[in-house]
């Protein structure tokens, strides 16, 4: 796939929306053809302007694409700690292979169905070819004042790192008992090919993007795509052994919550990657903003969560308060270039009441979710987007309404669709005593705390 100096709008950066990608240009002689660069006197100076410009975009692209493949130990760290010691192993086995799936999938095909330049099917469907790769001298993406973004190579990279997250949220929320050859194709199949082609319809330029749907940095783009299919593989797995008896819902508590509480702060240092880096450039105004309204949202999510648990529980919960961090920091996602600082404090705040609700209302309904990932990532990522709707004059509610919708109807149904291929085929859960025992043992052989004595009733 070649590509030419791309430009984009300013507007349209924050939406990563990538335009056709032709044949490139060398860097200097891309520099040279901006409008107004000359070769003498204050030409010069502006060309070298533009070129250190040029560097300081694309570095702080690299360094948000650093911070967010920190967020990959922080699920690591958080889904540990939330589960039972037993399963320490299986769980960061998953989230190691997990990243490997999405940076692969995505090189060879991901990148070129999320980003496909041109749409076959009335902006739902587009496919650019398999795998990457231009001329490899200096490709660069610019915007409307022709100076230099950063290069091909950096796009990617960074929007690779979001790929796995999507199956990182399903990883914690159908831990403990799913199959891990089961989980994994389930991985591939989804983060292949069912997240960059729904996201192509908004960050690839196709249909809600024409109809104004905004999502800034994936409140429902990652963070619901992820969230959907959580739901419909903790539908189809069921509870854990003894999480529900009878009348009664039994809690499994996390063996290490000072590892909870590490994944949760690690994860919050990667989200000003996530967001600070989805302003793709490294406008110092913007990205300072984003980084605000992201603080004080998850702070404020921090306050609501804890607020709400200790009125309901008569007591401070501890993974009720990292939760509303986390609940903050999606329901922030979509928005955090568009809404007031304090609009974003409101924002954050209800999504940490609404974490602590819905954490409680699935355990009711007996859906087992051992990390609260629907709650944190799809719960807050619809509000987060409708969020959009109502904060910013912008946007209209019932666009982000629809989007939402949309995400909803077709991720829910294809993981479902997936999750009950492999149930029918190979088989989606492990078995009693393989539970019982523990899934390091079982699935892996190994144990996380060799010479320690574990509970595995």
């Amino acid at each position: 796939m070649n590509m030419d100096v791309i430009n984009i709008s300013n507007k349209e950066l924050p939406m990563k929306k990538s335009i056709a990608r032709k044949a490139g240009l060398p860097f200097f002689t891309a520099l040279m053809a901006m409008p107004g660069v000359a070769l003498a006197g204050e030409g010069v100076a502006e060309v070298a302007g533009s070129a250190a410009m040029y560097v300081v975009n694309n570095t702080w692209m690299l360094v948000a694409t650093f911070l967010v493949f920190v967020m990959h130990l922080g699920f690591a760290a958080l889904e540990s700690g939330m589960t039972q010691a037993k399963n320490t192993v299986n769980i960061l086995f998953k989230n190691t292979a997990i990243i490997a799936i999405g940076l692969l999938t995505y090189a060879l095909v991901g990148f070129n169905l999320m980003y496909p330049g041109d749409f076959s099917i009335a902006g739902f469907f587009g496919f650019a070819g398999f795998g990457i790769g231009v001329d490899p001298g200096s490709m660069m993406i610019t915007g409307d004042d022709g100076v230099g973004i950063y290069t091909y190579w950096t796009d990617f990279i960074f929007q690779a790192m979001f790929a796995a997250t999507a199956a990182t949220i399903v990883s914690g929320a159908v831990a403990e008992r799913i199959k891990l050859h089961s989980f994994l194709i389930f991985s591939v199949i989804y983060v292949a090919f069912i997240y960059p082609w729904v996201g192509s319809w908004k960050w690839g330029g196709g249909w809600l993007d024409a109809k104004g749907f905004y999502d800034f940095a994936g409140s429902t783009l990652v963070h619901s795509v992820g969230g959907w299919a959580a739901l419909a593989g903790v539908i189809l797995l069921g509870p854990r052994l003894g999480k529900y008896v009878n009348s009664r819902i039994k809690p499994i508590m996390g063996h290490n919550m000072p590892l909870a509480t590490i994944g949760v702060f690690l994860l919050w240092l990667g989200w000003f990657g996530f967001n600070g880096g989805s302003v793709l450039s490294a406008d110092p105004g913007l990205v300072s903003f984003v980084f605000v309204t992201t603080s004080l949202a998850a702070a404020a999510g921090i306050v609501g969560a804890i607020m709400l648990s200790w009125i309901l529980q008569k007591k401070p919960d501890l993974a009720m308060a990292l939760n509303g961090a986390l609940a903050g920091l999606v329901g922030i996602t979509a928005g955090a270039d568009v809404v007031t600082v304090m609009s974003s404090i409101v924002i954050g705040f209800i999504a940490g009441l609404l974490v602590v609700a819905s954490v409680m209302i699935i355990d009711r309904i007996r859906l087992d979710d051992p990390v609260g990932a629907i709650s944190v990532h799809l719960v807050c990522g619809i509000w987060g987007t409708l969020a959009v709707g109502i904060f910013s004059a912008d946007h209209s509610f019932m666009v982000q309404l629809l989007g939402v919708g949309a995400y909803g109807v077709v991720c829910f149904a294809a993981a479902f669709a997936l999750f009950l291929a492999l149930k029918i085929t190979l088989g989606l859960r492990v078995d009693e005593e393989e539970e019982l025992k523990g899934l390091d043992v079982g699935e892996h052989g190994m144990e996380a705390y060799g010479g320690f004595v574990i509970n595995k009733s």
